[in-house]
């Protein structure tokens, strides 16, 4: 196990196309940390940096108390799984796993030891006289997380592994990882594109836009207080929506005007609570609200809800989920998220009442984006 230490990594590829900018990024010795972004954030770039599959323009990478950046790949104790994993089509599932063992010159009786320690692990036991072409989609990953397993390296590195898969598969590999790193308690670095999977995977994760890591956290920090308008519409499904305001300041009151409501609602707030409060370090006069879909509820008899604010809405889209349904409505010119009942008797085109709970709202800057000094760590 290792900590993996990156300071001020940048990656400029020819062409001054820069992939990753002055990354700085701690990885605590046996966490299970995600790297998530959408494509071209560089999320990939940077675990082949790690992994010494790609050499950094500048800035220095730390595994352990080594500096790697200096080492070839060979020389980093890491192992990397790859969204489409390279398999040896001649050998089979035995041989694939202990091939890296063999081109270490380990011995035969601990090879042979590892090899099958690690099949009935990952339930392999079975196949290991099989050639990979007879293997399943599922089977062919396994073999793959389990030939980098079989070195037992300090770090592992695992690009999308689970992309191509279909979704009741990627659903057992991604528990059976998460429950794998458990048990070995190595240092393991994910990437993938899809945040539910970051959420549900990561001790903590990185968020990343454009290069730059913009926000790391617990998931659930990073859901409930995100750094910028990219992060709230990134994490969480649905996203964290966003609503223009007009403020007025009045001695310790607030008036919030949503922008676009020519004859909406204007709401009227004390200073007191922690959400408001914080804002009298700057007194902006526009700012982005941000609320999270269990933040607003139907107020019209269709559901119960406790809240301080009340604006009417026409419903435009309904996502039956099953255990829940994302309604899409239109607050003005603006669509909102909202999580109902499956058996909320609601149809499109449906006008109805909405109550808005701004108790954990987000501020965001309008110009800049990002969250307002302060208000991004309110509890509650």
């Amino acid at each position: 196990m290792a900590r993996v230490h990156l300071n001020g990594v940048s990656k400029v590829f020819p062409g001054g196309v820069a992939a990753v900018a002055s990354v700085d990024l701690d990885v605590g010795d046996g966490e299970l940390f995600v790297l998530v972004g959408p494509s071209g954030s560089g999320k990939s770039t940077l675990l082949r940096l790690i992994a010494g599959l790609e050499s950094p323009t500048s800035g220095e990478i730390w595994i352990g108390a080594q500096r790697a950046d200096r080492l070839a790949p060979a020389k980093r104790d890491v192992s990397m799984v790859f969204q489409n994993p390279a398999r040896y089509p001649h050998l089979n599932v035995a041989g694939n796993l202990a091939f890296g063992l063999r081109a270490r010159r380990v011995p035969k009786p601990e090879t042979n030891r590892r090899v099958n320690a690690v099949a009935e692990r990952l339930g392999l036991t079975g196949l290991l006289t099989r050639a990979p072409a007879a293997l399943s989609g599922g089977q062919r990953q396994r073999v793959a997380l389990g030939r980098a397993i079989v070195r037992e390296p300090r770090v592992f590195l695992l690009d999308e592994p689970f992309s191509s898969l279909d979704t009741p598969l990627r659903a057992a590999l991604k528990s059976e990882l998460i429950e794998l790193q458990r048990t070995l308690g190595t240092t393991m670095i994910h990437v993938t594109h899809d945040q539910a999977e970051a959420m549900a995977m990561g001790d903590r994760i990185a968020v990343m836009d454009q290069g730059h890591i913009v926000q790391v956290g617990t998931p659930l920090d990073v859901y409930q207080h995100p750094a910028s308008r990219f992060v709230a519409g990134f994490i969480g499904s649905p996203p964290m929506n966003l609503l223009p305001c007009e403020l007025e300041w009045s001695g310790e009151t607030l008036k919030v005007q949503l922008v676009g409501f020519p004859a909406g609602p204007a709401w009227v707030t004390s200073l007191a609570p922690a959400w408001t409060r914080t804002l009298q370090t700057t007194r902006p006069t526009r700012a982005d609200l941000g609320l999270r879909a269990e933040q607003i509820a139907l107020a019209n008899g269709l559901a119960e809800v406790d809240a301080p604010w009340n604006a009417q809405a026409e419903v435009r889209r309904l996502e039956p989920l099953g255990p829940e349904t994302i309604a899409t409505i239109n607050a003005g010119p603006h669509p909102l998220h909202l999580r109902v009942p499956p058996a909320t008797p609601l149809r499109v085109g449906d006008r109805v009442t909405i109550g808005i709970d701004p108790g954990r709202a987000a501020w965001f800057d309008t110009a800049t984006g990002r969250a307002i000094p302060a208000l991004s760590r309110i509890a509650g």
